[in-house]
């Protein structure tokens, strides 16, 4: 990922994106060539040197047992806009300014490692489950399905576990912008609904 110095992402912004609930993409290199998947995932801090992201997938995808080779590639992505150049200060100033996109990407690279048993699988769906029902009202828990069937959901996956080796990632939120500028951005960010991605602005000057 290329990474000019004013756009690195600081720690704790990666830390946010590894622990918040998300989805990643798996990128893999298998003996049918790239292969990538779209995952929900949970980020384990206590697994290998650097932790490690722990998702599932079908037992038919290709992607797992098709011989996963060398490093895997986890792309994990906040929020992410067009920016109009009308929300700029500086378009009435001097209107040398031009559209752009704003985001935030973290690269997670590492070891795959595949899981195939009913034991690591169980504790991963609940874990993962607990984590994105644990704020509503009326929570469904893995327990509420009867065990059978829960049993059978658990014979159609296999987990999948990348050990982290190393991390790249990038902010890109109007850090090159003047103050009156990036408060435009996040002023009209919020005038179009996108509260996160305005917040994300204000945050990477905090």
């Amino acid at each position: 990922m290329y990474i000019p110095a004013h756009f690195a992402a600081r720690p704790d912004a990666v830390e946010n994106l590894l622990a918040s609930p998300g989805a990643a993409n798996l990128v893999t290199m298998t003996d049918r060539g790239l292969l990538a998947t779209l995952l929900p995932f949970a980020f384990n801090p206590v697994v290998g040197d650097h932790g490690a992201l722990q998702a599932h997938m079908a037992r038919n995808n290709p992607q797992w047992s098709s011989a996963p080779t060398g490093e895997a590639l986890a792309i994990i992505h906040g929020p992410d806009d067009y920016i109009s150049p009308s929300w700029y200060a500086s378009k009435v100033e001097h209107g040398r300014v031009v559209p752009t996109w704003n985001y935030s990407a973290v690269h997670v690279y590492g070891e795959l490692v595949v899981h195939d048993d009913a034991a690591w699988l169980g504790r991963h769906v609940r874990h993962l489950t607990g984590l994105h029902e644990g704020g509503r009202e009326d929570p469904w828990a893995v327990d509420d399905a009867p065990e059978k069937y829960i049993a059978g959901q658990l014979r159609a996956i296999v987990g999948v576990e990348l050990v982290i080796t190393r991390i790249d990632a990038k902010e890109k939120l109007s850090q090159n912008r003047s103050a009156a500028d990036a408060e435009g951005v996040a002023a009209g960010l919020r005038s179009i609904g996108r509260e996160a991605s305005a917040a994300a602005v204000e945050r990477a000057r905090s």
